[in-house]
């Protein structure tokens, strides 16, 4: 089998887009921001547009589905817990399930916090998850649904996940995530390294996304709860992760 082909792309102000195409012509877009964007970038790429998965129900994921659908006709999938409020769904699916999409398995990870019913669609085969607005490039999703325990396990689950996994995330929040991080920990090299990096690429017009999981369980300091050095800056000693997690998402959300 060959490998997929993946296209990223900016729709709108910051959010990603993401064409994945497979050898038998099979095309996604993972969420639809923006359907004059995709419809761009498939002109761009020649690709038919076959189908989009959805992650969660907010409108800049989900604001080109219906002229995606009348202009191509694909169909679309989207999360069980979410259906009702995803327009123009056709197939819903949740946590365990998986589908073959162009002859390649999606395994369905349910990410709830952001969301209620958030999903990942994790390719095993082709080392890449779509993680929508869970995980972000050296940070991660609000919880505006959810609580920081229940974010906490979906972000755990992603983690877990190989190390050479590529992540595919929701939107273009780079340099805020890293600034942020190097206050949290201003000691960790490789972090400061790669805000430089992302700055740099941010300044030649390109994306820092996708990431791998291995670079973000090393830099992202919403997936190191555990760090002693960030436990003793926050002043928190013997607490469970999550409890440190929902620190630092607290602490960001007022960066």
């Amino acid at each position: 089998m060959s490998a997929l082909e993946i296209h990223v792309f900016l729709c709108r102000k910051d959010n990603i887009g993401v064409l994945v195409h497979a050898e038998d012509g099979t095309t996604a877009a993972i969420d639809a921001p923006d359907a004059a964007a995709i419809l761009a970038a498939l002109a761009e790429t020649g690709w038919s547009l076959t189908h989009i998965l959805v992650t969660h129900h907010h409108g800049d994921h989900t604001a080109g589905n219906l002229e995606l659908k009348e202009k191509t006709g694909c169909r679309i999938i989207g999360p069980r817990g979410e259906a009702a409020r995803i327009p123009g769904i056709d197939d819903a699916v949740d946590d365990g399930e998986s589908f073959l999409l162009g002859g390649h398995r999606v395994e369905v990870i349910g990410t709830p916090g952001h969301t209620m019913g958030h999903v990942t669609y994790f390719m095993p085969q082709d080392r890449a998850a779509f993680v929508g607005d869970t995980l972000f490039v050296m940070g991660c999703g609000r919880v505006l649904e959810g609580n920081h325990e229940m974010m906490w396990l979906s972000l755990s689950r992603i983690a877990s996940l190989p190390g050479n996994t590529r992540i595919y995330c929701g939107h273009e929040y780079t340099i805020a995530n890293a600034r942020f991080g190097a206050t949290i920990e201003p000691e960790n090299a490789l972090l400061r390294h790669r805000l430089e990096e992302a700055e740099q690429r941010i300044a030649d017009g390109q994306l820092n996304v996708p990431t791998l999981l291995d670079q973000e369980l090393q830099t992202n300091v919403f997936l190191r709860p555990h760090n002693i050095a960030t436990r003793r800056r926050l002043g928190m000693g013997a607490v469970a992760d999550w409890r440190v997690f929902g620190e630092l998402r607290e602490r960001k959300n007022k960066a």
